[in-house]
Protein backbone atom coordinates (compact mmCIF):
# COMPACT_ATOMS: atom_id res chain seq x y z
CA UNK A 1 0.00 0.00 0.00
CA UNK A 2 1.61 3.36 -0.86
CA UNK A 3 0.71 6.18 1.39
CA UNK A 4 2.63 8.60 -1.69
CA UNK A 5 0.49 12.12 -2.75
CA UNK A 6 0.40 13.40 -6.50
CA UNK A 7 -0.62 16.11 -8.41
CA UNK A 8 -2.18 16.17 -11.54
CA UNK A 9 -2.96 19.43 -13.18
CA UNK A 10 -5.45 19.27 -16.11
CA UNK A 11 -9.06 17.16 -15.90
CA UNK A 12 -9.41 16.07 -19.48
CA UNK A 13 -8.01 12.85 -20.93
CA UNK A 14 -4.92 12.52 -20.14
CA UNK A 15 -5.26 13.89 -16.47
CA UNK A 16 -8.37 11.52 -15.60
CA UNK A 17 -6.47 8.68 -17.18
CA UNK A 18 -3.13 9.60 -15.09
CA UNK A 19 -5.24 10.52 -12.09
CA UNK A 20 -6.87 7.09 -12.37
CA UNK A 21 -3.28 5.32 -12.97
CA UNK A 22 -1.93 7.10 -9.66
CA UNK A 23 -4.97 6.05 -7.67
CA UNK A 24 -5.31 2.70 -8.30
CA UNK A 25 -1.92 2.07 -6.66
CA UNK A 26 -3.36 4.22 -3.66
CA UNK A 27 -1.84 7.30 -4.31
CA UNK A 28 -3.37 10.10 -2.37
CA UNK A 29 -4.56 12.23 -5.95
CA UNK A 30 -5.49 15.78 -5.83
CA UNK A 31 -6.38 17.41 -9.62
CA UNK A 32 -6.56 20.59 -10.81
CA UNK A 33 -8.71 21.82 -13.35
CA UNK A 34 -8.58 25.54 -14.33
CA UNK A 35 -11.82 25.25 -15.72
CA UNK A 36 -15.54 24.73 -13.69
CA UNK A 37 -15.29 21.49 -15.73
CA UNK A 38 -13.07 19.69 -18.77
CA UNK A 39 -14.26 21.99 -21.77
CA UNK A 40 -11.06 21.42 -24.25
CA UNK A 41 -10.78 19.32 -26.98
CA UNK A 42 -11.20 15.66 -24.50
CA UNK A 43 -15.18 16.47 -25.08
CA UNK A 44 -14.91 18.56 -28.44
CA UNK A 45 -14.59 14.73 -30.43
CA UNK A 46 -16.21 11.79 -31.70
CA UNK A 47 -15.91 10.02 -28.66
CA UNK A 48 -14.23 7.26 -30.54
CA UNK A 49 -11.97 4.88 -29.13
CA UNK A 50 -10.09 3.41 -32.26
CA UNK A 51 -7.83 1.03 -32.15
CA UNK A 52 -8.10 0.38 -36.27
CA UNK A 53 -5.96 3.66 -36.89
CA UNK A 54 -2.85 2.30 -34.68
CA UNK A 55 -0.88 0.07 -36.36
CA UNK A 56 -0.44 -3.71 -34.83
CA UNK A 57 2.02 -3.74 -32.32
CA UNK A 58 3.01 -1.81 -28.81
CA UNK A 59 0.16 0.86 -30.21
CA UNK A 60 -2.68 -1.31 -30.88
CA UNK A 61 -1.84 -3.28 -27.60
CA UNK A 62 -1.68 0.45 -25.71
CA UNK A 63 -5.49 1.39 -27.73
CA UNK A 64 -6.67 -2.57 -26.73
CA UNK A 65 -5.44 -1.65 -23.32
CA UNK A 66 -7.03 1.54 -23.08
CA UNK A 67 -10.59 0.21 -24.16
CA UNK A 68 -10.44 -2.49 -21.48
CA UNK A 69 -10.22 0.24 -19.27
CA UNK A 70 -12.78 2.43 -20.47
CA UNK A 71 -15.49 -0.73 -20.67
CA UNK A 72 -14.55 -0.86 -17.26
CA UNK A 73 -15.43 2.55 -16.21
CA UNK A 74 -18.07 2.91 -18.21
CA UNK A 75 -19.38 -0.42 -16.41
CA UNK A 76 -19.18 0.95 -13.18
CA UNK A 77 -19.80 4.08 -13.57
CA UNK A 78 -22.88 3.58 -15.66
CA UNK A 79 -21.77 5.72 -18.73
CA UNK A 80 -23.19 5.06 -22.18
CA UNK A 81 -20.98 3.33 -24.87
CA UNK A 82 -21.65 0.93 -27.65
CA UNK A 83 -19.01 -1.66 -28.99
CA UNK A 84 -20.53 -0.98 -32.67
CA UNK A 85 -17.17 -1.71 -34.27
CA UNK A 86 -15.84 0.31 -37.68
CA UNK A 87 -16.71 0.15 -41.74
CA UNK A 88 -14.64 1.71 -43.84
CA UNK A 89 -16.71 2.03 -47.11
CA UNK A 90 -14.78 1.52 -50.43
CA UNK A 91 -16.30 2.41 -54.17
CA UNK A 92 -12.98 2.53 -56.12
CA UNK A 93 -10.80 -0.76 -56.80
CA UNK A 94 -7.93 0.80 -55.64
CA UNK A 95 -9.23 1.79 -51.71
CA UNK A 96 -10.66 -1.93 -52.15
CA UNK A 97 -7.31 -3.14 -52.47
CA UNK A 98 -5.63 -0.94 -49.66
CA UNK A 99 -8.42 -2.77 -47.27
CA UNK A 100 -7.57 -6.52 -48.46
CA UNK A 101 -3.52 -5.64 -48.41
CA UNK A 102 -4.67 -4.51 -44.70
CA UNK A 103 -6.92 -7.87 -43.93
CA UNK A 104 -3.86 -10.13 -45.19
CA UNK A 105 -1.45 -8.52 -42.56
CA UNK A 106 -3.79 -7.92 -39.54
CA UNK A 107 -6.27 -10.52 -39.82
CA UNK A 108 -4.66 -13.08 -37.56
CA UNK A 109 -3.93 -10.42 -34.80
CA UNK A 110 -6.74 -8.45 -34.53
CA UNK A 111 -10.78 -8.37 -35.01
CA UNK A 112 -11.10 -7.47 -38.90
CA UNK A 113 -12.79 -8.81 -42.18
CA UNK A 114 -13.03 -7.48 -45.87
CA UNK A 115 -16.83 -7.30 -46.36
CA UNK A 116 -18.58 -7.55 -49.89
CA UNK A 117 -21.54 -4.91 -50.55
CA UNK A 118 -24.02 -7.06 -49.24
CA UNK A 119 -22.53 -7.66 -46.06
CA UNK A 120 -21.33 -4.18 -45.43
CA UNK A 121 -25.17 -3.22 -45.97
CA UNK A 122 -26.58 -6.15 -43.55
CA UNK A 123 -23.70 -4.55 -41.37
CA UNK A 124 -25.19 -0.80 -41.44
CA UNK A 125 -28.48 0.77 -43.15
CA UNK A 126 -26.97 3.74 -43.63
CA UNK A 127 -24.52 2.94 -46.44
CA UNK A 128 -24.73 4.51 -49.26
CA UNK A 129 -24.99 1.46 -51.94
CA UNK A 130 -24.22 3.00 -54.89
CA UNK A 131 -21.49 1.77 -56.72
CA UNK A 132 -20.17 0.38 -53.13
CA UNK A 133 -17.14 -2.28 -53.73
CA UNK A 134 -16.77 -3.21 -50.34
CA UNK A 135 -15.77 -2.60 -47.05
CA UNK A 136 -13.37 -2.98 -43.90
CA UNK A 137 -15.00 -4.44 -40.78
CA UNK A 138 -13.37 -4.38 -37.63
CA UNK A 139 -14.71 -4.94 -34.55
CA UNK A 140 -12.73 -3.14 -32.06
CA UNK A 141 -13.64 0.15 -31.84
CA UNK A 142 -16.08 1.61 -29.49
CA UNK A 143 -18.05 5.08 -29.22
CA UNK A 144 -18.95 7.20 -25.87
CA UNK A 145 -20.34 10.27 -25.17
CA UNK A 146 -17.53 12.06 -24.69
CA UNK A 147 -18.96 15.69 -23.38
CA UNK A 148 -20.99 13.51 -20.69
CA UNK A 149 -18.19 10.98 -20.07
CA UNK A 150 -15.48 12.92 -18.78
CA UNK A 151 -17.30 14.27 -16.88
CA UNK A 152 -18.82 10.91 -15.34
CA UNK A 153 -15.26 9.83 -14.96
CA UNK A 154 -14.03 12.54 -12.54
CA UNK A 155 -17.13 12.12 -10.46
CA UNK A 156 -16.23 8.05 -10.53
CA UNK A 157 -12.64 8.72 -9.33
CA UNK A 158 -13.62 11.30 -6.28
CA UNK A 159 -16.19 8.60 -5.41
CA UNK A 160 -14.13 5.00 -5.78
CA UNK A 161 -11.05 5.93 -5.44
CA UNK A 162 -11.58 9.55 -2.97
CA UNK A 163 -9.33 12.16 -6.08
CA UNK A 164 -9.57 15.40 -4.90
CA UNK A 165 -10.76 17.56 -7.81
CA UNK A 166 -10.04 21.75 -7.51
CA UNK A 167 -12.18 22.87 -9.76
CA UNK A 168 -12.15 26.59 -11.18
CA UNK A 169 -8.35 26.65 -9.79
CA UNK A 170 -5.48 27.58 -12.74
CA UNK A 171 -2.00 26.79 -11.43
CA UNK A 172 -0.02 29.51 -12.41
CA UNK A 173 3.26 28.07 -11.27
CA UNK A 174 5.37 24.53 -10.31
CA UNK A 175 8.38 24.19 -8.42
CA UNK A 176 10.17 21.28 -6.85
CA UNK A 177 7.61 19.28 -5.72
CA UNK A 178 4.61 22.23 -5.16
CA UNK A 179 2.38 24.22 -7.21
CA UNK A 180 1.09 27.34 -6.87
CA UNK A 181 -2.44 28.34 -7.56
CA UNK A 182 -2.90 32.27 -6.93
CA UNK A 183 -1.92 32.52 -3.14
CA UNK A 184 -1.92 28.86 -2.38
CA UNK A 185 0.90 26.24 -2.51
CA UNK A 186 0.10 22.60 -2.17
CA UNK A 187 3.04 19.88 -2.53
CA UNK A 188 3.14 16.64 -3.52
CA UNK A 189 5.78 13.60 -3.92
CA UNK A 190 5.09 13.43 -8.04
CA UNK A 191 3.32 16.27 -10.08
CA UNK A 192 2.28 14.90 -13.76
CA UNK A 193 1.26 18.08 -16.30
CA UNK A 194 -1.48 16.62 -18.16
CA UNK A 195 -3.05 20.50 -19.09
CA UNK A 196 -2.34 20.40 -23.30
CA UNK A 197 -1.53 22.98 -24.96
CA UNK A 198 -1.67 25.25 -21.47
CA UNK A 199 2.00 23.23 -20.43
CA UNK A 200 2.79 26.54 -22.72
CA UNK A 201 2.24 28.83 -19.66
CA UNK A 202 3.87 26.66 -16.94
CA UNK A 203 6.65 26.11 -19.07
CA UNK A 204 6.97 28.43 -22.22
CA UNK A 205 10.71 27.51 -23.08
CA UNK A 206 10.34 24.26 -22.78
CA UNK A 207 7.21 24.28 -25.09
CA UNK A 208 8.88 26.53 -27.73
CA UNK A 209 11.68 24.13 -27.39
CA UNK A 210 9.44 20.94 -28.28
CA UNK A 211 8.20 19.54 -31.87
CA UNK A 212 5.07 20.51 -30.71
CA UNK A 213 2.31 22.23 -32.86
CA UNK A 214 -1.49 23.13 -32.48
CA UNK A 215 -4.21 21.31 -34.38
CA UNK A 216 -7.75 23.25 -34.94
CA UNK A 217 -10.62 20.88 -36.02
CA UNK A 218 -13.99 21.58 -37.43
CA UNK A 219 -16.54 19.35 -36.61
CA UNK A 220 -20.66 18.83 -36.76
CA UNK A 221 -23.39 17.34 -35.07
CA UNK A 222 -26.42 16.60 -36.99
CA UNK A 223 -29.89 15.54 -35.11
CA UNK A 224 -31.39 12.52 -33.94
CA UNK A 225 -32.20 10.20 -36.41
CA UNK A 226 -35.84 9.58 -36.83
CA UNK A 227 -38.09 6.68 -34.85
CA UNK A 228 -34.60 5.51 -33.10
CA UNK A 229 -33.09 4.71 -36.57
CA UNK A 230 -29.52 3.84 -35.55
CA UNK A 231 -26.17 3.59 -38.38
CA UNK A 232 -25.05 0.34 -37.16
CA UNK A 233 -21.02 0.90 -37.13
CA UNK A 234 -19.00 4.20 -37.35
CA UNK A 235 -18.91 4.89 -40.57
CA UNK A 236 -15.52 5.74 -42.46
CA UNK A 237 -14.92 7.44 -45.76
CA UNK A 238 -11.56 6.16 -47.55
CA UNK A 239 -9.90 9.61 -47.12
CA UNK A 240 -9.51 8.21 -43.48
CA UNK A 241 -7.30 5.45 -44.46
CA UNK A 242 -4.30 7.94 -45.34
CA UNK A 243 -4.95 9.83 -42.28
CA UNK A 244 -4.34 6.64 -40.22
CA UNK A 245 -0.77 4.98 -39.55
CA UNK A 246 -2.47 1.36 -38.89
CA UNK A 247 -3.28 1.23 -42.71
CA UNK A 248 0.89 1.86 -43.92
CA UNK A 249 0.48 -1.77 -43.28
CA UNK A 250 -1.02 -2.06 -46.92
CA UNK A 251 1.54 -1.92 -49.82
CA UNK A 252 -0.39 0.02 -52.07
CA UNK A 253 -1.47 2.86 -49.73
CA UNK A 254 1.13 5.57 -51.46
CA UNK A 255 -0.18 4.75 -54.96
CA UNK A 256 -3.94 5.63 -53.31
CA UNK A 257 -3.09 8.21 -51.44
CA UNK A 258 -1.16 9.84 -55.12
CA UNK A 259 -4.77 9.70 -56.69
CA UNK A 260 -6.25 11.38 -53.89
CA UNK A 261 -3.72 14.09 -54.09
CA UNK A 262 -4.95 14.61 -57.44
CA UNK A 263 -8.61 14.48 -57.09
CA UNK A 264 -8.69 15.53 -53.17
CA UNK A 265 -6.24 18.39 -53.54
CA UNK A 266 -8.52 20.31 -51.59
CA UNK A 267 -9.69 18.66 -49.09
CA UNK A 268 -5.80 17.37 -48.29
CA UNK A 269 -5.07 21.18 -48.17
CA UNK A 270 -7.43 21.21 -45.05
CA UNK A 271 -6.34 18.04 -43.42
CA UNK A 272 -10.09 16.56 -44.18
CA UNK A 273 -11.19 13.33 -43.73
CA UNK A 274 -14.69 12.31 -42.73
CA UNK A 275 -16.39 10.03 -40.18
CA UNK A 276 -19.25 9.57 -38.67
CA UNK A 277 -20.59 7.92 -34.81
CA UNK A 278 -23.79 7.61 -33.36
CA UNK A 279 -24.92 8.71 -29.68
CA UNK A 280 -27.14 7.61 -27.77
CA UNK A 281 -29.66 10.05 -28.59
CA UNK A 282 -29.31 9.20 -32.12
CA UNK A 283 -27.63 12.10 -33.00
CA UNK A 284 -24.36 11.75 -35.28
CA UNK A 285 -21.33 13.27 -34.54
CA UNK A 286 -19.67 14.15 -38.01
CA UNK A 287 -16.05 15.52 -39.16
CA UNK A 288 -13.55 16.78 -39.63
CA UNK A 289 -10.56 18.60 -40.55
CA UNK A 290 -7.18 19.76 -39.12
CA UNK A 291 -4.91 22.79 -39.61
CA UNK A 292 -1.67 23.37 -38.45
CA UNK A 293 0.08 26.10 -36.69
CA UNK A 294 0.94 28.14 -33.35
CA UNK A 295 -1.95 30.68 -33.69
CA UNK A 296 -5.67 29.71 -35.28
CA UNK A 297 -8.74 31.60 -36.17
CA UNK A 298 -11.07 31.30 -33.99
CA UNK A 299 -14.06 31.27 -36.26
CA UNK A 300 -15.09 28.34 -38.15
CA UNK A 301 -14.65 28.11 -41.89
CA UNK A 302 -17.88 26.77 -43.60
CA UNK A 303 -16.54 25.59 -46.85
CA UNK A 304 -14.26 23.20 -44.43
CA UNK A 305 -17.83 22.11 -42.78
CA UNK A 306 -19.29 21.76 -46.52
CA UNK A 307 -16.53 19.50 -47.94
CA UNK A 308 -16.85 17.01 -44.62
CA UNK A 309 -20.88 17.11 -45.72
CA UNK A 310 -20.10 16.80 -49.30
CA UNK A 311 -17.77 14.46 -48.85
CA UNK A 312 -19.67 12.39 -46.08
CA UNK A 313 -22.80 11.70 -48.34
CA UNK A 314 -20.89 10.03 -51.14
CA UNK A 315 -20.89 7.01 -48.53
CA UNK A 316 -23.62 7.52 -46.58
CA UNK A 317 -27.46 7.17 -46.75
CA UNK A 318 -28.82 9.03 -43.25
CA UNK A 319 -32.51 10.01 -42.88
CA UNK A 320 -31.55 13.16 -41.44
CA UNK A 321 -28.49 15.55 -42.34
CA UNK A 322 -29.61 18.13 -40.65
CA UNK A 323 -27.05 20.34 -38.79
CA UNK A 324 -27.75 21.53 -35.00
CA UNK A 325 -24.09 21.86 -34.19
CA UNK A 326 -20.99 23.51 -35.16
CA UNK A 327 -17.85 23.56 -33.10
CA UNK A 328 -13.71 24.04 -33.52
CA UNK A 329 -11.02 21.91 -30.91
CA UNK A 330 -7.77 22.37 -30.56
CA UNK A 331 -5.31 19.85 -29.54
CA UNK A 332 -1.41 19.54 -29.01
CA UNK A 333 0.37 18.00 -31.77
CA UNK A 334 4.16 16.27 -31.96
CA UNK A 335 5.58 17.26 -35.42
CA UNK A 336 8.41 14.53 -35.27
CA UNK A 337 6.30 11.56 -35.83
CA UNK A 338 6.19 10.59 -31.83
CA UNK A 339 2.88 9.71 -30.40
CA UNK A 340 3.23 11.36 -27.18
CA UNK A 341 5.40 13.54 -24.77
CA UNK A 342 7.10 12.95 -21.65
CA UNK A 343 9.02 14.91 -20.37
CA UNK A 344 11.07 14.80 -16.81
CA UNK A 345 11.07 18.37 -16.00
CA UNK A 346 12.90 18.40 -13.10
CA UNK A 347 12.63 15.13 -10.05
CA UNK A 348 9.03 14.72 -9.18
CA UNK A 349 7.30 16.62 -12.21
CA UNK A 350 6.23 14.80 -15.62
CA UNK A 351 5.12 16.20 -18.55
CA UNK A 352 2.19 14.39 -20.84
CA UNK A 353 1.35 15.80 -23.47
CA UNK A 354 1.15 15.64 -27.44
CA UNK A 355 -1.63 12.49 -27.94
CA UNK A 356 -3.03 14.29 -30.77
CA UNK A 357 -6.15 13.46 -32.03
CA UNK A 358 -5.20 9.82 -30.08
CA UNK A 359 -6.09 11.14 -26.56
CA UNK A 360 -9.77 8.91 -26.39
CA UNK A 361 -8.47 6.34 -27.55
CA UNK A 362 -4.33 5.94 -26.32
CA UNK A 363 -4.28 7.64 -22.98
CA UNK A 364 -5.83 5.00 -20.45
CA UNK A 365 -3.29 2.70 -22.07
CA UNK A 366 -0.70 5.00 -21.78
CA UNK A 367 -0.88 6.33 -18.18
CA UNK A 368 -1.27 3.22 -17.27
CA UNK A 369 1.93 1.75 -18.63
CA UNK A 370 3.90 5.22 -17.47
CA UNK A 371 2.56 5.05 -13.92
CA UNK A 372 3.39 1.24 -14.14
CA UNK A 373 7.16 1.17 -15.37
CA UNK A 374 7.53 4.19 -12.17
CA UNK A 375 5.99 2.64 -8.95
Amino acid sequence: MSNKTAIVIGAGIVGLATARALAIRDYKVTVFERNQRAVGASIRNFGMVWPIGQPTGPLFNRAMLSREIWKQICTEANIWHDEVGSLHLAYHDDELQVMQQYVDVNGLLRDCALLSPREALQKSPAVNANGLKGALWSGTEMIIESREAIGTVAKYLAEKYGVIFHWNTAVSEVKSNAVRTGAQSYSADEIFICSGIEFETLYPELFAASPITKCKLQMMRMAAQPNSWRIGPSLCGSLSMIHYPGFQAAASLPQLRKRYQGEYAEQLKWGIHVMVSQNQYGELTVGDSHEYGMVHDPFDKEFINKMIVDYLLTFTNLKDTRIIQTWNGIYAKLTNGQTELVLDVEPGVTIVNGLGGNGMTLSFGLCEQLIASRV
